[in-house]
């Protein structure tokens, strides 16, 4: 079995739920654009995989995969607006999702969207999207306006222990808002490659260094993308902590987090592999995205096992 664990979804159901930020999909086939806030993005969403469950389904069987938790679109994490809003839209994204994956409930799960920016209301729209829709997983970005080590949110990672689903950790460089505030990732598709490895290392660096794991040490936090930059920066990390002359764990705390595998083959690859260790990664795609895999690996098909435990599925492999 093949699971992915890294496959987003484009909701309709759930379009105009944030009021003025949208999200909103241009009703033009040939031109699609996406807009949150005041950033939009031309994406073919329309009769894909990312709107068509069936067409996904077919598609995972043409390159072999057998299940997938999908996850709500990054675009949407709405971390900067007013929280009825994002409230109001997560409630919506998922009720959408629910309905979305219930044709097919042996192929497709669900991650909740939660209104992160405030960690009571985030807590409450969890605990309805688990025990009352069925969802398996919580689903962040990673810029809420404060660091995701902030003590505010300890309230949060307890309801997903509680809860016991994983918490799943996905960039994105505009805020719901406006687009990334460094107007020079505007080109070649930096925002989508450096500006996410940049939110992914700060990330893993708060939630490490400023001791979320430690807190929490039954959470299970899973950061896409091989956690961006942070095993070429490892060691980098660990001098810092020397040369403030303060005791750090970094290397084994940074094993107490989860890594998902979308990463193309090579060097990058294989030093995340080997930083981490492969017990702590799972398998992931962004289906139907520019960067899809086309094969199906040996060293994939051999993360199943780490899914099964992440996801908390009660089956075997």
């Amino acid at each position: 079995m093949v699971i992915d664990l890294h496959a987003h979804v484009v909701l309709e159901e759930s379009f105009g739920a944030a009021g003025k930020y949208g999200p909103e999909l241009s009703s033009d086939p040939k031109l699609q654009e996406f807009r949150v806030g005041d950033y939009a993005i031309r994406v073919p969403y329309k009769d894909s995989v990312f709107m068509d469950a069936q067409k996904r389904v077919d598609a995972m069987d043409s390159l072999g995969i057998d299940l997938q938790l999908l996850s709500p679109n990054p675009l949407s994490f709405f971390g900067h607006i007013e929280t009825e809003e994002a409230l109001r839209f997560a409630r919506a994204s998922n009720d959408a999702m629910t309905k979305h994956i219930k044709p097919f409930p042996d192929r497709l799960l669900g991650a909740a969207s939660v209104p992160l920016q405030n960690p009571e209301f985030a807590c409450e729209e969890l605990r309805r999207a688990v025990h009352d829709l069925g969802l398996i997983a919580a689903y962040i970005g990673t810029d809420y306006g404060f660091p995701l080590d902030h003590p505010k949110l300890d309230v949060f990672y307890q309801t997903v222990v509680d809860l016991d689903i994983p918490l799943l950790i996905h960039p994105a460089t505009n805020n719901g808002i406006r687009g990334a505030a460094d107007e020079r990732l505007a080109r070649f598709g930096l925002d989508l490659i450096l500006g996410y490895a940049y939110e992914e290392t700060i990330a893993v660096a708060s939630l490490v260094l400023g001791g979320v794991m430690q807190r929490h040490p039954r959470l299970d936090v899973c950061v896409s993308h091989g956690g961006g930059a942070i095993a070429f920066l490892k060691q980098r990390f660990e001098s810092m902590a020397t040369f403030l002359g303060t005791e750090s764990t970094f290397a084994e705390d940074l094993k107490l987090l989860w890594f998902d595998s979308h990463l193309e083959e090579g060097p990058a690859h294989d030093l995340v592999v080997s930083t981490v260790g492969e017990d702590r990664m799972v398998f992931g795609t962004n289906f139907g995205g520019w960067d899809t895999p086309t094969v199906i690996t040996d060293f994939d098909q051999s993360l199943t096992t780490n899914a099964i435990k992440l996801l908390r599925l009660p089956w075997n492999e």
